[in-house]
């Protein structure tokens, strides 16, 4: 019974060890380039091992695979313009590795990852992800200083066009993809903020890339936004659902069975994307993030219910109240923070509507009247929009030649820092946001200490 045993294992490890170690073949490859780096994606018919490393003079990317692997896809047909990748060329090393030489435009840093299979890629993927190292990629969001006469700031909005690159979102009607309509309707809304006096964009993407969830919401809080939008096309298993709708984060999770389903694909993302969310959460950040987001919950409801009102008069409404569900990407602690679904993707006449150029620029639109109206109704102190309510009057050249101690052009008076304060909290008090606290101190964190002085409006 024991030898049986110890053969049966022996066969199991023989087999186990096959699957491992034996030669995958490519079967697509795919080049995404963003801002900050470009992703290799290799569709492979198993996992394995693999070896990868870069050569110089000139720059160039090697990688080998397991034995006898093949190279299916056509090389004149992979995708490399405006990208870091000049080209491609495939061998054999010592006669049976299958050997993938890039050229590159500059060096770079590679990190390599496989993903298994998912819902959307049956294909195990290995996912490289190469950084240049003589460059640096920095993002600068200006605000608008002597604009008409005054030195007020702009109201930044980030906008936040979902999915991206290797992750399609959902996929609709005539292969209609979620991320190439919010793209457009993203760049829409930009296009009409940047044209409003007061207003300043920041796109979280721009093109065709993937980025990770924290990480949009990171960019939006260094942008110092003032509005963070997150940009989508619904999806349901039922292809009847319709309808558009707002979302803020829910407190105690999603309110309904179509939020909480909306909430766990969106979420997937991350893991469509190729980045593990599981071991991501920093507890203490965790606990500062509850404490804050009480303070912004309120303004995503009213903006939310603004915009969601202005996007029931071009499409159907699928609740006529803004919904709660736990977003990952509404996670963004000292910003309100909205997710807007422009409509079922998954619904054949809304796929139609949602793939026109002309609906596009409509549901911008709208959503633009929306949160115009709402900062108009509550504009940040500070802001060009705020000095435009209140009479728009020039300023004399003394208060325009106001020191860079004071970037809100406002007065100030010390606040000392007590035991339990948290920023969330003085903005309350103080009715002024946790940004412009930020940014009146120049503090880049919400990390506070007792006993340190910070500058608030004297009025």
């Amino acid at each position: 019974m024991m030898k049986k045993i110890i053969i049966k294992i022996f066969l199991l490890l023989a087999v186990f060890g096959s699957a491992i170690n034996s030669s995958a073949d490519v079967d697509g490859v795919r080049v995404w380039q963003s801002p900050s780096h470009t992703r290799l994606v290799f569709d492979l018919s198993k996992p394995h091992q693999h070896k990868i490393f870069t050569l110089r003079n000139p720059y160039r990317l090697v990688i080998d695979l397991g034995d006898n692997a093949k190279f299916k896809p056509n090389v004149d047909k992979i995708k490399l313009a405006s990208t870091l990748v000049t080209g491609l060329r495939t061998g054999r090393q010592k006669n049976k590795d299958l050997r993938l030489v890039f050229q590159l435009r500059d060096d770079v840093n590679p990190k390599s990852s496989i993903l298994a299979p998912n819902k959307i890629y049956p294909h195990h993927r290995l996912v490289v992800d190469l950084t240049e190292k003589n460059t640096r990629s920095v993002e600068v969001i200006k605000t608008v200083t002597d604009k008409i006469g005054h030195n007020k700031r702009d109201i930044i909005v980030a906008i936040d066009a979902g999915h991206g690159g290797e992750d399609p979102g959902a996929v609709g009607y005539k292969r209609t993809k979620e991320k190439t309509v919010v793209l457009k309707i993203a760049k829409e809304l930009a296009r009409l903020l940047k044209a409003e006096p007061g207003y300043k964009p920041y796109l979280t993407r721009t093109g065709d890339y993937y980025v990770p969830l924290r990480t949009r919401t990171r960019k939006a809080r260094d942008a110092n936004a003032d509005l963070f939008i997150s940009i989508h096309a619904d999806a349901f298993r039922n292809s009847k659902a319709y309808g558009s709708s707002v979302f803020v984060l829910s407190e105690r999770g999603a309110s309904s069975e179509e939020s909480r389903y909306l909430a766990q694909k969106e979420n997937e993302a991350d893991l469509v994307g190729g980045v593990s969310l599981d071991d991501k959460d920093d507890h203490v950040a965790m606990t500062l993030l509850d404490l804050s987001m009480t303070a912004s919950r309120g303004s995503s409801l009213a903006a939310g219910k603004l915009i969601l009102n202005r996007m029931g008069k071009i499409s159907r409404l699928h609740k006529k109240r803004v919904e709660e569900a736990a977003f990952m990407v509404l996670k963004a602690p000292d910003i309100p923070a909205l997710l807007i679904e422009t409509g079922f993707i998954s619904n054949p006449g809304e796929a139609k509507k949602l793939a026109t150029s002309s609906y596009q620029k409509k549901m911008a639109r709208e959503i633009f009247k929306g949160l115009t109206q709402y900062f108009y109704k509550t504009p940040p102190e500070g802001s060009y929009v705020a000095w435009k309510k209140s009479g728009g009057k020039a300023k004399t050249a003394a208060v325009n030649n106001i020191s860079k101690q004071k970037p809100l052009g406002i007065k100030t008076k010390r606040y000392t820092i007590r035991r339990g304060d948290t920023l969330s909290q003085i903005a309350q008090k103080y009715r002024i946001s946790v940004a412009d606290i930020r940014r009146l101190n120049g503090i880049k964190s919400n990390s506070i200490q007792v006993g340190q002085k910070i500058k608030l409006p004297a009025s």
